[in-house]
């Protein structure tokens, strides 16, 4: 399905987490990737989670928290685009959802417990998506963006992360 998705269906900066995509079934994508993810997040040695790489750069807590509301974000997306909802949505501040996390206030386990949680109602949402459904397409940020292609968005987006996380945190 990946090799269906076109150019017309999400805005070029997705591109990058597009291509990451390492499973053309969205569903096995997600699937995979969730305990992967887990294994990974939760072997990190505790001395490393509030670590940041530079002044400035998120902690490796905020890292995890970051990517548990953007799934959370771009699921609600999928929703509304699976739903025929033309409402346009608009974009979220990422740098500013941060620091009102309290990210660094959180465990791993209990950063874990949340990811689960979500990526559970995704698999959820999405395995009730019809092939129909997946190719409508909304507004989100002023682009246009179709369901699957949140799909596979998030899935390189928690790619792209697992990387920086490996390259710059570890």
């Amino acid at each position: 399905m990946i090799d269906q998705l076109t150019t017309e269906e999400y805005n070029t900066y997705y591109r990058m987490y597009i291509q990451k995509a390492t499973s053309a079934n969205i569903l096995e994508g997600l699937r995979e990737r969730k305990q992967e993810f887990v294994d990974f997040i939760s072997a990190i040695p505790s001395e490393k989670h509030r670590y940041a790489y530079a002044d400035g750069k998120w902690t490796v807590l905020e890292v995890f928290q970051h990517l548990i509301d953007t799934e959370r974000i771009f699921a609600y997306r999928a929703l509304r685009f699976a739903r025929n909802d033309k409402t346009p949505i608009m974009g979220f501040e990422q740098d500013e959802y941060v620091p009102f996390s309290n990210a660094n206030q959180y465990t791993i386990p209990q950063l874990v417990a949340d990811f689960e949680a979500v990526r559970s109602g995704t698999i959820t949402l999405f395995s009730g998506f019809t092939e129909e459904m997946l190719t409508r397409i909304g507004n989100a940020s002023g682009s246009p963006m179709s369901a699957r292609a949140v799909g596979y968005i998030l899935q390189g987006h928690q790619i792209h992360h697992f990387q920086v996380l490996q390259e710059r945190y570890l």
